[in-house]
């Protein structure tokens, strides 16, 4: 009885099959335009975002060949003279980097390792034994520190900061009779810039310090606690391993802008060209010389000279970039042999 009903079934809709073959193909159909859609927005989303950041590298690239083209004259008048000549003499069309190189350098380094250990301590601070009531408004305050215009800093270097440190600071270092602290106390020079400096790029180096430690895991640090660690063999095992990448990167970020800063340091560094074994002297550096002279330079050897200083700048920044990221690799390799 129920093959003849199938049967009956079948004579009464002879088209059943065919209707739902039919719908099968439609929606494949149906799948396979909406997959190619999905296809299309994929490549075109990949096509955007490669033009970012191929809009990147050109800007890079076109930095490197405008210095390049600029500082040509200087290059081929001097060559490796100008990289090694200590004579800047604007007057007499001299010119040499070596005085202010030697400027950049001294003052972001002494920076750099003011400002390492009081970034770190700030962090260490906010993250661990901070009181809750107290570490957003401290926090709060460092990030507004960090944005105060470069050239407040030097006003208030100038005027504040320079006769203090004249006064008080200079005839301490002045009495330990080094030869880094020989000279008469000018309150400019050398070491009142990379004070400034320090100043400058520790709200940047602490605020990233911060963030990267917050990153922790609570878990780890509960766990070493747990053990009867102390805070600071927390911090030295557990939080710096973890977090060594963005402590690199925010070191890095602070002497970036260290060997950048113009105007604060155009202010307090003396502006003198001469080289000086002495921190109280004044000196250059590549971004105030820049700043002092780009405006008055006569067109020919002088403007090529101040290009180049520039392309000595842009090369000494890729150097410390690619050495801090080779450590970074270096310390994770050896992290992944342990």
């Amino acid at each position: 009885m129920d093959t003849m009903a199938l049967t009956a079934n079948r004579t009464v809709n002879p088209n059943s099959n065919s209707n739902s073959a039919g719908k099968d193909a439609s929606a494949l159909a149906e799948q396979a335009r909406r997959v190619a859609a999905f296809g299309l927005q994929d490549r075109l989303f990949k096509a955007v975002t490669f033009s970012f950041a191929a809009l990147v590298m050109l800007a890079l690239a076109g930095i490197l060949a405008s210095l390049l083209i600029k500082a040509w004259p200087t290059l081929e008048a001097y060559g490796v003279g100008f990289l090694v000549g200590t004579r800047w003499a604007p007057n007499e069309d001299v010119y040499g980097a070596v005085i202010a190189v030697y400027g950049t350098v001294v003052t972001s380094g002494i920076a750099l390792a003011i400002a390492v250990p009081i970034s770190f301590g700030i962090a260490v601070f906010l993250t661990e034994t901070c009181p809750t009531w107290l570490r957003q408004p401290l926090g709060t305050a460092i990030e507004l520190l960090a944005g105060v215009p470069s050239i407040i800093f030097g006003f208030w270097g100038l005027f504040v900061f320079a006769p203090i440190f004249q006064e008080y600071v200079q005839p301490l270092l002045a009495a330990t009779q080094l030869p880094l602290f020989s000279g008469p106390p000018m309150g400019i020079g050398i070491l009142t810039a990379s004070v400034i400096l320090a100043l400058m790029i520790i709200p940047f180096i602490a605020s990233v310090m911060r963030d990267v430690f917050q990153t922790v895991p609570p878990i780890l640090k509960e766990s070493a606690y747990g053990l009867g660690c102390t805070t600071w063999e927390v911090v030295r095992n557990i939080v710096l391993p973890y977090t060594r990448v963005g402590v690199v990167g925010g070191i890095m970020l602070g002497l970036g802008r260290a060997l950048g800063e113009t105007m604060a340091v155009t202010f307090v560094i003396g502006n003198a060209n001469r080289l000086a074994t002495s921190l109280f002297a004044p000196g250059n550096s590549i971004a105030s010389t820049l700043a002092n002279e780009f405006a008055e330079a006569a067109p020919g050897l002088h403007v090529s000279s101040l290009f180049a200083l520039g392309l000595v700048l842009f090369l000494i920044t890729f150097i410390v970039l690619a050495a801090a990221k080779l450590l970074i690799q270096a310390g994770e390799r050896a992290a992944g042999s342990k």
